[in-house]
């Protein structure tokens, strides 16, 4: 611990092995030690003290649509990487789409890194996509460090990310499984919502008859006998269905090598409150009912889930009309998810270190980032986040630093204010304020 810069203490550190008392050394960008809560500070160190308040890992947040460039105005990396620093957030992977263009040739990477590179507040890596007609693509962006690569079963909403049938699929799949990337996939079959009612207007009810569970079986139950015939990665994005939960355990069973992520509005907003009209509810697939919520949760318990992250996906406020039909399917959650996912879980008896596990430890896990970020431990970069868990706020949408200020979690009553973030050594966020951006831009390797 001589060399160590920074000290940061607390009563309640949330470690690889549980939450204790804990002395953090950092030197530079990364953790050196974590020591007794009482260890003498070395000469030179400079002690931060937050006494009870708990400190995290930084979240890793796998799961995030910017939108830039092409659709700034629906977001941009300046104000998404702002709302989740203020959330606690300290990796985010980028979607492939909603950008113009979409990140799905090394030149399109090379746009997108451009833009990022000056705005971003955290560190921000980034998802290839796969398209019809890209194939010849996927390699190149693998080695120019993707991590991994979209996919959409059915229409994404956006003319240039067309997605793949079963051809198609299986073509991107052969290809990615020969360099063992991973292809990450909106899983809904486009049959299957062609064929349920499809009545618009305000009623949530006619929303939510419009994405039946069977479209998301359906296709996770194809993908997962493709992923098996080429013994390829797969990962189910934003799982809403529970009825595919026992396909999933028994592909896995099987030696199918799939991971399954779900979402904080899944877990923590149901059906049955959607009022009538209210489109910030809005996503595809859709916010089911409580009885799922709960089989949710118990996958989340039993691992047949791994992780959670937010796919936060704003639009502008016009693009959010009263028709469910018509309105932008996409839900604004970076900045709330941690205390909205801390808020459920404390409900059900599960505790910071569930929800550090799954919003931060497997996230890291799932894109190879595990070895430096998602734990407070020796080694890892010093990403944190200061929580006082014990703490409420209501949500008030003029607080929140996204660009749109939509949120389905307005007027709500959350519990865990987070304190500050730390990236990699430096104070970025406290108490509102923000330093100037120092995030990285991360490749696979």
């Amino acid at each position: 611990m001589s060399e160590a810069e920074l000290v940061l203490r607390s009563t309640r550190v949330v470690t690889p092995d549980g939450i204790r008392a804990a002395s953090v050394a950092v030197t530079g960008e990364k953790i050196t030690a974590v020591l007794p809560h009482d260890a003498p500070v070395p000469a030179g160190a400079r002690l931060e003290d937050v006494g009870d308040h708990v400190v995290l890992p930084g979240l890793v947040d796998t799961h995030v649509h910017v939108n830039d460039p092409g659709r700034t105005e629906w977001e941009g990396f300046w104000t998404a990487t702002r709302a989740a620093a203020a959330g606690g957030i300290t990796t985010l992977v980028d979607m492939p789409l909603n950008s113009i263009p979409p990140t799905t040739t090394v030149d399109h990477l090379r746009t997108k890194r451009a833009v990022a590179a000056d705005k971003a507040h955290i560190d921000v890596g980034f998802w290839g996509g796969a398209l019809p007609d890209n194939v010849k693509d996927l390699r190149p962006l693998h080695d120019a460090g993707v991590f991994g690569f979209k996919a959409f079963l059915s229409p994404s909403g956006v003319d240039e990310f067309p997605h793949l049938d079963q051809e198609q699929l299986a073509r991107s799949l052969a290809e990615i499984a020969a360099f063992d990337g991973l292809l990450i996939v909106h899983a809904e079959d486009p049959h299957h919502l062609a064929a349920a009612p499809q009545q618009g207007g305000p009623r949530y009810s006619h929303f939510l008859a419009s994405r039946p569970r069977d479209a998301e079986d359906t296709a996770i139950a194809a993908l997962l006998a493709q992923a098996k015939r080429f013994d390829a990665r797969v990962h189910v994005l934003h799982l809403s269905s529970s009825d595919a939960l026992p396909l999933i355990a028994e592909a896995r069973a099987d030696g199918v090598r799939v991971t399954v992520e779900t979402c904080p509005h899944y877990l923590t907003l149901t059906a049955e409150e959607v009022p009538d009209g209210a489109s910030e509810f809005k996503c595809c697939p859709p916010i089911r009912e409580a009885a799922n919520q709960d089989l949710l949760w118990q996958a989340l318990a039993d691992g047949t889930v791994d992780c959670v992250v937010t796919d936060h996906s704003p639009s502008t406020v016009d693009l959010k009309t009263d028709d469910f039909a018509t309105a932008w399917g996409g839900i604004a959650g970076l900045q709330l998810s941690l205390p909205a996912m801390w808020t459920a879980a404390r409900a059900r008896g599960l505790g910071l270190e569930d929800v550090v596990r799954w919003m931060s430890a497997r996230t890291a896990r799932l894109v190879g980032l595990d070895a430096r970020k998602g734990a407070v431990a020796p080694g890892h970069d010093a990403d944190f986040a200061v929580l006082a868990p014990d703490e409420t706020f209501t949500v008030d949408p003029a607080a929140l630093q996204h660009r749109n200020r939509v949120t389905a979690y307005a007027g709500k009553t959350l519990y865990g204010v987070v304190k500050s973030t730390w990236l990699r050594g430096t104070r970025i966020v406290a108490d509102g304020a923000f330093t100037k951006p120092k995030g990285q831009l991360l490749d696979r390797a």
